[in-house]
């Protein structure tokens, strides 16, 4: 039942994905650091210039990265799960023909790729929970700023 070409073909297409599977995770982890560090200079003082620029630039950049974010965050778990799966099969039919040191190769590859893909999938939920918070305070800000001198509120200071 298996043992069609169909199925040996699928096989071969299959083990062909795990290398750009794994260079898939690690420029996932690299754009997830380089957003890391980006962040960062948000939270101190990048934020601050991003009041000089109008509604629509602020939205649209914020939108930008919040997007970048969040692909991060959907995209490094699912490379993960390729990642484990893939070595999975060739590790299984080596533990039926009594080979385990193919065995271990496989699974120590199968986690790593689950780890690398969880702690992609850590960074950007993490850094799209914190940037849609700022991002909403300075939108917020921003707006509020407009209403004051439109003269559609009245101004709190005293």
């Amino acid at each position: 039942m298996f043992d069609s070409q169909v199925f040996a073909w699928l096989h071969l297409l299959v083990g062909w994905l795990l290398k750009p599977v794994t260079w898939g995770l690690f420029g996932l982890l690299m754009i997830a650091v380089i957003d890391v560090g980006i962040a960062i200079g948000e939270r101190f003082g990048g934020l601050a210039r991003w009041r000089q620029q109008p509604l629509t630039t602020v939205e649209r950049l914020a939108r930008r990265r919040l997007d970048r974010a969040d692909l991060i965050a959907r995209v490094g778990p699912m490379l993960g799960l390729m990642g484990t799966l893939i070595p999975l099969g060739p590790g299984l039919a080596a533990l039926g023909e009594g080979n385990v040191q193919i065995l271990s190769v496989a699974m120590r590859v199968a986690f790593d790729t689950t780890v690398l893909g969880l702690l992609a999938g850590v960074l950007g939920f993490a850094l799209a929970r914190l940037r849609r918070r700022w991002y909403d305070d300075l939108l917020d800000d921003l707006e509020a700023t407009m209403k004051q001198e439109r003269g559609d509120e009245p101004s709190l200071a005293l």
